[in-house]
């Protein structure tokens, strides 16, 4: 049985070798033409000249391409129809694409964009949230408020009351594969396009809109990626429909990539917040009143900030019960790249507020920040209710902290810190446990489907497909599990094979940490197809298809034993259908958004993380010392491939909230577009001690084998590192540090500075 065992990633052996086909892999045709951009110089103004003729007749060249010349709809957008390919006459941020040039090479091509003479007359622009907020630039026309209880009254009847914000840095994605596609005409004006996408429907439909074509002239593959994050669930729109377009006014193959620096100037970002908050509670430590405004930078075109606004305030409350909430998203359009989805999709900087929150009660208290978190933890035996009416079931985080925190001996490495501290004038530790509660199910709800076809040949092999997209999170590998074990085979039998829209129709995309839910059901729905068939076809002489057993590589009908391969030749050979479309749509979910109320999410994951730090009170330079995590899996579909998953998202958490910084000048000109000034976790920056460990239980409603996501709720571990950040800077002086994100050395020496450091 495979199912549950810690198999390698299926494309590891050709990761490490470098085998493994990307799309800047695949051999393309001598004709093939390259596309390059042509970028806004300003973030906010009107084209009132554009001069292209040494772009035309610079070497290489094939076409040049304007919003005019376009023959379909000019957008690229998810949903809003708000975001055009090239710019028609006004360009909204710096890096903005205006014209596509078509050359035979990708470095003609980008040559050739930087010959343009385009003046475009500036305009004011809005770059900050503090410029959007005083002149109410808006998405949705102003601010969306849910709540529940009566903040106000209970908020004056509260024994303790803080008042604060945060301002909570956006993040680049840094997917080691850039944007990347590649699109091929085929008869009767068919587009087929390898793309490295999350979302291959979308991109079908996004290139048929853009060529004027019904979705089934449009076909989209995707075999892997080398990372995705969510910069790859509507930022891959772009590339793909300019291909396409290329390819349809010259008849030719186009390929389009782009190099880093224009990946990071014109591809959006997680969404940087400002959140401003004011918490009270009563003699006994227990929150009775929280407000939160929470200001969302969203960019220039909605893209899927409203989702991601909505996500951030589902997440304001993490695990703890408030009985009286207030959550204003102040949803802020500004002249710099549209932000987008990021892992967590809003859930992060929600969580981060929250936890902001219940770090400085417990100061303010005198409390052990993790004492004050346990004692306002959601109740394990009666199911409370969430500020939006989502009652929280299969609440496992009070035993899953207290298992934690005893194993990390976290008390005595508390208590020992704080003696270090006491001695130290200049390094200062820090420490700090964060909980984790993310819930499962995308919030638009039609979003949760999946389809899947399941193919057995005559000789005993399968093919798998589905809709679910593989980007080094071992999706592919996980269902390939669920196929195998279902039929009783080894892995060996199953081939994984790319996502196709030819293949399985109409997919949502890879995103919401769904995959694994989605489409392990659906493969199961098509596997069990496939097994009743054979069941029924060899359940003769009083043995009944129920009880027809497929195991270790046979098929078991009463007295009779087959091969799986005998099993599968002799229904081929009896005209039984080998082949089947599988279908699962989550149960039991509703949402309005509008009012805020609902029940949006499937279940909760949960995890836990301890981070011990060091920090240099001179430099502000700092060291993840240590971690020691506890997530919750449910009834882990694979344990190597989701213990790599949390170690990476912890990793990528902790790096937005302390090294990752975004910065952008008054011109709205992002200057931090390269590895060499913008700064991902290096191998060096891992703690010594990383201890991970799954927790052991399963899923309290029926998932693919009781089996919970992995996929975005382990980066909020990486909200311990921010908290133990402040710890130790707290370590310097009496007062709050303040601490914003990303801490980075700047931040952390001027807030140990601000608390009273001794120099």
């Amino acid at each position: 049985m495979s199912m549950g065992k810690p198999l390698p990633h299926d494309s590891a052996p050709m990761h490490v070798t470098g085998a493994a086909r990307y799309i800047d892999d695949i051999p393309v045709p001598a004709d093939c033409l390259h596309l390059a951009f042509g970028l806004s110089h300003v973030a906010r103004g009107v084209i009132s000249s554009m001069d292209l003729t040494a772009v035309r007749t610079a070497p290489g060249v094939v076409r040049v391409i304007t919003a005019a010349d376009l023959p379909g709809v000019n957008d690229i957008s998810s949903a809003a129809h708000d975001e055009p390919l090239l710019a028609p006459g006004e360009v909204h941020y710096h890096g903005q694409p205006i014209f596509l040039v078509v050359a035979t090479s990708h470095r003609l091509a980008r040559e050739a964009a930087a010959k343009a003479e385009v003046v475009i007359d500036p305009k004011p622009a809005i770059l900050t949230i503090d410029d959007a907020v005083a002149v109410r630039s808006y998405f949705e026309g102003g601010p969306l408020t849910w709540k529940r209880g009566d903040v106000d009254p209970a908020m004056a009847k509260a024994d303790t009351i803080i008042e604060g914000k945060i301002e909570i840095g956006g993040q680049e994605h840094f997917y080691l594969e850039g944007q990347i596609s590649l699109a091929s005409p085929q008869d009767n004006g068919d587009m087929v396009l390898a793309t490295s996408t999350q979302h291959p429907t979308e991109i079908q439909h996004k290139v048929a809109e853009a060529l004027g074509t019904p979705f089934h002239a449009v076909r989209v593959e995707t075999r892997r990626m080398g990372g995705g994050f969510g910069g790859k669930e509507s930022q891959g729109n772009a590339l793909a429909i300019a291909c396409a377009v290329a390819a349809h006014l010259t008849g030719k193959p186009c390929k389009m990539r782009y190099d880093r620096d224009d990946d990071m100037i014109i591809t959006g970002k997680r969404h940087d917040f400002r959140i401003a908050y004011k918490a009270g509670v009563d003699a006994k430590g227990k929150l009775v009143a929280v407000e939160f405004d929470q200001y969302v930078r969203c960019g220039w075109s909605q893209d899927l900030s409203l989702p991601v606004a909505d996500r951030a305030m589902l997440h304001a409350d993490n695990a703890y019960f408030i009985p009286n909430i207030r959550i204003t998203s102040h949803r802020m359009k500004t002249n710099t790249c549209s932000a987008t989805a990021f892992r967590g999709f809003g859930g992060p900087q929600g969580m981060v507020g929250i936890e902001r929150v219940m770090d400085h009660m417990a100061h303010r208290l005198g409390m052990d920040p993790l004492e004050f978190r346990q004692a306002n933890f959601y109740k394990k035996s009666k199911p409370q209710e969430t500020p939006y009416g989502q009652p929280v079931k299969g609440f496992i985080l009070p035993d899953l902290v207290r298992q934690l925190a005893d194993t990390a001996n976290y008390k005595t490495r508390r208590d020992a810190i704080r003696t270090w501290n006491e001695k130290s004038p200049i390094l200062k530790k820090g420490i700090a446990l964060t909980p984790v509660k993310f819930g499962i199910s995308f919030t638009l709800t039609h979003l949760n489907q999946a389809g899947a076809l399941v193919n057995v040949y005559a000789d005993g092999s399968v093919t798998i497909n589905h809709g679910g997209t593989e980007m080094g999170q071992g999706l592919f590998q996980k269902v390939a599990q669920v196929a195998a074990g279902e039929f009783g085979i080894d892995m060996g039998r199953v081939r994984i094979t790319a996502t196709d829209t030819g293949k399985v129709p109409n997919t949502s995309a890879t995103a919401a940490s769904s995959g694994s839910d989605l489409n392990g059901m659906a493969v199961k729905n098509a596997v069990d197809q496939i097994k009743d068939r054979i069941a029924r076809f060899l359940a003769v002489d009083g043995v009944k298809p129920k009880d027809v057993l497929f195991a270790d590589g046979k098929v078991t009908a009463g007295n009779t034993v087959l091969s799986f391969e005998e099993a599968a030749k002799m229904a081929h050979e009896n005209r039984i259908s080998l082949s089947a479309t599988g279908f699962y749509a989550t149960p039991d979910i509703s949402w309005d958004r509008t009012i805020g109320k609902g029940h949006p999410f499937y279940y909760f994951a949960h995890g836990a993380a301890i981070t011990e730090v060091v920090i240099d009170t001179l430099t502000g330079e700092n060291k993840i010392l240590r971690v020691d995590i506890l997530h919750d899996v449910g009834q882990s579909l694979n344990p190597a491939v989701d213990v790599g998953q949390i170690e990476g998202g912890f990793v990528q958490g902790a790096g937005w909230l302390t090294t990752e910084e975004l910065v952008w000048d008054d011109k709205g000109v992002l200057r931090t577009h390269a590895p060499s000034t913008y700064k991902i976790p290096a191998c060096s920056d891992r703690p010594d001690v990383f201890n991970v460990a799954l927790w052991n239980g399963e899923n309290h409603v029926p998932t693919i084998y009781r089996s919970k996501a992995v996929g975005e709720p382990p980066l909020m571990l990486g909200i311990s590192a921010l908290m133990a950040l402040s710890d130790a800077v707290g370590a310097c002086g009496e007062a709050y540090p303040n601490l914003s994100a990303p801490a980075t050395p700047e931040r952390v020496y001027m807030a140990a500075k601000k608390v009273g450091a001794k120099r």
